[in-house]
């Protein structure tokens, strides 16, 4: 995927789509209103810009995404680390378990996805 960047509000607003999808136009503009009390002029405007962007499309008033959100989410989770830790995941993961303390689920849970991978590796 093609670096994409999206700014907070257009960010919130591909979160919404991704919860509801497919959404119609219309329900889209009500669900804006409600949650970020925009008017529906602004639903389109921001709309029409992820759609030019590659993220969403809307067919015939269906709107829905053709990048899915873990997949997004994956992507600049890549980029974060590319940019700040030279691509260095193992540097990423200190910089962040430094800051915050992992629990001992926490750390089975990275644990046991470290030696699946691992095993498929392996296969």
């Amino acid at each position: 995927m093609n670096e994409i960047e999206l700014g907070a509000v257009q960010l919130k607003f591909a979160d919404i789509v991704w919860e509801r999808e497919p959404v119609s136009s219309g329900e889209l503009v009500k669900v804006c209103e409600r949650e970020l009390n925009w008017k529906k002029p602004t639903t389109y405007t921001v709309l029409r810009r992820l759609c030019e962007k590659g993220i969403l499309k809307n067919e015939n008033g269906v709107v829905s995404s053709l990048i899915p959100r873990d997949e997004f989410y994956s992507a600049k989770s890549e980029q974060i680390i590319e940019e700040s830790f030279n691509g260095s995941l193992p540097a990423f993961v200190a910089a962040f378990i430094s800051r915050k303390e992992l629990t001992a689920k926490e750390a089975d849970e990275i644990r046991e996805m470290i030696d699946s991978f691992k095993k498929e590796g392996l296969e």
